[in-house]
């Protein structure tokens, strides 16, 4: 699976020199913010290649939310871990919401009549 005629891994790893080059040359940001930016950036492209393979996209919509949250406390927003984990929860009720409506049991058509009872005339 490509990306833009590319693998995942070699944009993952064109973002994570990039973010070097900016820290190195221009903004000021610490190792941590730039584990932060590379974590998300990896979130962003397993949601990509996730949607591409047309596989389940709970989980890595999830991993996105959780990639989004972690960049913003790293980069300031400060909110409690009680706090991050009741928007976290949200999402995760939302994507359940969601899913509950598209998952349907395989079963065959037949087994999903009700059989006639015995004693009908």
């Amino acid at each position: 699976m490509k990306i833009f005629n590319r693998e995942p891994a070699a944009l993952l790893a064109f973002v994570a020199v990039a973010v070097k080059l900016i820290a190195a040359f221009g903004v000021n940001l610490s190792s941590d913010q730039q584990a932060v930016v590379n974590a998300t950036a990896a979130a962003v492209v397993g949601l990509v290649v996730a949607f591409m393979a047309h596989d389940a996209l709970a989980a890595p919509l999830y991993g996105f939310a959780q990639a989004g949250l972690a960049l913003a406390v790293g980069f300031g927003l400060h909110w409690s871990a009680d706090q991050q984990a009741i928007v976290l929860s949200f999402v995760q009720v939302a994507l359940a919401m969601f899913l509950r409506t598209q998952v349907v049991a395989p079963a065959p058509a037949a087994a999903l009549k009700s059989p006639a009872p015995e004693n009908a005339v």
